[in-house]
């Protein structure tokens, strides 16, 4: 499975910015998804994931209200949509999705086993 991120920018403060996965899988129905960050010096860190098609969404504190994880499985694809964004928000965002990933580990990125290639979101002051 090949995922592909888009979506990333530089904006200020308060904006908003929608990042999309692409993916190459035609079940992905069956496929749990997550995001992702890193920023820089910093271990990568969960952002967000919803499990398989109909399944629950889970957000880090940090940006719970503000972001939200959806999916289009017509087309394969996922989204994040950033709003209120803050400069601690700035970090390159990753995609991913596991066919297996049990519910109880979906912040552990450790348990995915496809990720595209990143994508930097910079949030000015």
């Amino acid at each position: 499975v090949q995922l592909q991120a888009s979506g990333g920018g530089l904006v200020q403060a308060g904006d908003s910015l929608k990042l999309s996965c692409a993916t190459s899988e035609r079940t992905f129905r069956g496929y749990a998804v997550g995001w992702f960050r890193q920023a820089p010096g910093k271990e990568r860190e969960f952002v967000a994931a919803r499990t398989r098609t109909g399944g629950a969404t889970h957000y880090a504190d940090s940006v719970k209200g503000r972001f939200t994880i959806s999916r289009d499985d017509a087309w394969s694809t996922f989204y994040l949509q950033m709003n209120s964004l803050k400069p601690e928000d700035t970090a390159v965002y990753y995609c991913a999705a596991d066919k297996y990933l049990l519910t109880s580990l979906y912040s552990v990125d450790a348990q995915y086993d496809h990720w595209g290639q990143g994508t930097q979101v910079t949030v000015s002051s």
